[in-house]
This record gives structure tokens, sequence and C-alpha cells, in this order.
């Protein structure tokens, strides 16, 4: 028996980390698609933030995220107990004693999976603000959003707070990570303004396409792979029949929301546009992704294909919609993220009968509420302080050049 108990443990274990390894590759994920998405003489700034996000995010939550939003004390309370560092490991007594409250997994493991998806939500603010946002700024923004801003939102749910305690179901984050990222981010698009020549005086909005459409692919396969560590990684185990089991259908619905994200997205933007748009398949299958983690284990493929799709379709009615009240996303990242994360939680009572509309409802108004004030009152104080944005001139030259001074394609530089 005492065997039995260690090779679970183990087997769990590990299964969290390389989930949270999945994790960590989507950040590669984003980098590439960011930096395809965005013009060539803002590819090495782009991918400056998103590296050093990462750093930031996972240091910030190892200071003190982890232990505000897992304080092991008030819950079902709104104000988490602040503490700092991580707490001491699981002991063998502990494990072997069995039971339910005994672990199944290193506490390590679950800090390493978490302080990924801290990460993941810094990263969707990367791309709205991109080609126009100082860089230091951004980065100072990235220590009150991963030290704090997240993680207090994050036990809310997921830490035993107040919305747990009403019912409100998030299984692996279309609220808590996604929809935190995309209010952070729209909070600071409001407050930086549109890329230079984006909308004309008259109204007109000016197409600025990316300028690696390749990289912008790999990037959204990479995310796809990541996925399944994200919503697998959250079942938190695999060590018997029942969670194998598990983890299977959240594997198979998770890739059968995507591609029906990809093909209504596909066809939207044919019916809208006359043509096959790639840049909308591919958030099409970021909003099908992003659609399901809400609820990726109760539905049936089948309903999980048809929760992608309608993602897909609401993605790039969204971004249409965003650039029609010029609000300038380059990357679609408010719209994937932050509306069609709102569709997930919507979605869950749909195969979930422990959910609510209410629940649901309390817990998007809570989150947006959350992160879009307290972030609109940092990025405000940075505006204030240092300012948000390059200038006119040096938005014109690229922001490789005039935040990192290098360029990424210098052998196409006109001699």
């Amino acid at each position: 028996m005492d065997n039995i108990i260690q090779v679970s443990y183990a087997l769990d274990t590990f299964y969290f980390l390389v989930c949270g390894a999945l994790v960590m590759w989507m950040a590669a994920g984003f980098a590439m698609l960011e930096a395809g998405l965005v013009r060539s003489k803002n590819t090495v700034e782009i991918l400056t933030k998103n590296i050093a996000l990462f750093a930031i995010a996972c240091t910030m939550y190892l200071l003190c995220g982890y232990q505000i939003m897992y304080p092991g004390a008030n819950e079902g309370g709104i104000v988490p107990v602040f503490g700092t560092l991580l707490g001491t490991e699981n002991t063998v007594e502990a494990v072997m004693a069995g039971g339910d409250d005994a672990p199944y997994y290193a506490q390590r493991s679950d800090f390493f999976f978490q302080v990924v998806f801290v990460a993941t939500a810094m990263s969707i603010v990367s791309g709205a603000v991109a080609e126009r946002m100082k860089l230091w700024s951004f980065l100072l923004f990235a220590v009150f959003m991963t030290g704090f801003i997240y993680p207090v939102q994050g036990f809310w749910k997921w830490g035993a707070g107040f919305l747990d305690a009403h019912g409100f179901l998030d299984f692996a984050g279309s609220g808590v990570v996604h929809l935190a990222g995309a209010s952070a981010a729209l909070a600071g698009v409001l407050l930086l303004g549109a890329r230079e020549g984006k909308y004309g005086k008259s109204g007109g909005i000016n197409a600025i396409p990316g300028s690696n459409l390749p990289l912008a692919t790999l990037g959204t396969f990479i995310l796809w792979l990541g996925w399944f560590g994200f919503n697998g990684g959250s079942q938190l185990k695999i060590a018997d029949v029942e969670n194998a089991n598990a983890v299977a259908q959240i594997f198979v619905n998770t890739n059968a929301a995507a591609t029906g994200g990809v093909i209504t997205a596909l066809i939207t933007a044919r019916l809208l546009f006359g043509k096959a748009d790639l840049t909308m398949a591919l958030n099409g299958a970021l909003a099908g992704l992003v659609a399901i983690t809400a609820e990726p284990l109760t539905p049936s493929a089948l309903s999980s294909t048809l929760i992608g799709a309608a993602g897909g379709v609401l993605v790039v009615l969204s971004i249409i919609t965003l650039d029609r009240l010029h609000i300038d996303d380059p990357v679609g990242a408010i719209s994937v993220h932050g509306v069609v994360g709102i569709w997930g939680l919507l979605a869950v009572p749909l195969s979930n009968a422990d959910a609510t509309l209410g629940a649901q409802l309390l817990g998007i108004a809570s989150i947006f509420t959350w992160v879009f004030i307290s972030s609109l009152i940092v990025w405000g104080g940075i505006k204030f302080i240092v300012g948000l944005r390059i200038s006119k001139e040096q938005e014109y030259v690229g922001a490789d050049v005039a935040e990192c001074g290098v360029e990424a394609y210098p052998e196409f530089k006109a001699k």
C-alpha cells in the first residue's frame, strides 16, 4: 500500500510538472504570434517584452503572488491573507497518511504550474499594447499585475475565496487567466491610444499588416499544443482510472474546440470580407481554446466543437467592432481572451449542472471590475510618472531602434 501511494504521488507530481512545462512553452507561442503580427521594425521590442515579462512574472509570483493567491486562510473571503515566498514542502508522513486531506503531488509542482499561468495572463497584455508603448513602462506594470492584481482575483476562485463560495466555476481559467489579462490590456489600450496612422481623421480604419504570417502561424500552433497542458493539467491528477479518463476527455475537447473556432472564423471572414483571412483563422483557433478553457471536461467532443465554433464567430465580430470603436489592438488579444473568455464562462452551465448563470455573471463582473479598475490606476500612475508612449518620431522609426537599439532584420535595411 505504501508503494502504491508513493508511486501515485510521484506520477501526479510528474504529470503536473510536464503540463506546467507545456504551459511555459506557450510563452514561446505568444512571442512568435506577436512578433508575426507586428511590423518588422517592432519585432525585437515585442520579443524582449515577452521574455522579460516571463521572468518578472515568475519572480513576483515567487516573492508574494503565490501566497496571496493560495494563503490557506480566509476561505470565502474577498481580501486574501498576504503572505510571502513559498511554504514548506509536503512531508513523507503527510503523504503516507492517506485520506482525502493527504497531499497527492509536490507543493513545488503546484507552484510551477501556477506561475506559468500568471505569465500567460501577462502575455495577453503584451500584444494589445504593441508598437507604441515604452518597454520599461510595460515591464513596470508587469510587476504589479503578476505580483498583486492577478493573485487577488485568482484567490477569489482558485484560492477558495468568495467567488468559489458562491459557486462560480472556471476549470482552467477563461476568467481567472484570460479575462483578467484582457481586462488589464483594455485599461492600458484606452490610456495609451491607437498607433499613428491606424485611424483616419474622418473615422476611416487603416489596416496595418503584420510582418511575418508564417511566424504568427507557428506561434498559434505552439499555443495550441501548450493548451493541452493548460487544460489537462488543471485536472490536477492522472494516477487512477477516473482521472486518467478525465484527462483524455479534456485533451479531446480542447482540440475539438480549437478546430471549431478555426472553421467558423474562416467562414465568417469569407462571408464578411470575400477572402480567406489567415489572421482571423489564427484568432479563431485561439478563441476556441479560450472558450473551452472554463469547462473542458463535462461537454462532449461535439459540444466542445460547437462551443469553440461560437467563439470563432464572436472573435471576428469583436475584432471588427473594437476597430470601429477605435480601440487599437494589433493582435486581437482583447477579443480573443476577453470577449470569448466571457462566452466560455457563460457556456459552462450548458454542460455542467453544478453551474448557475448568476454565479458565472458574478465571476465575470468581479474579475473584470477588479482587474480593469486596478490596472487603470496602475497604468495611470505610470503614465503620470514616466509616460506610456514612445514619441511619434520613435514610433515612425520603430520600437526596436528606439527601445532596444537593434533591429530584427538588419540585412533588409537599405544601404
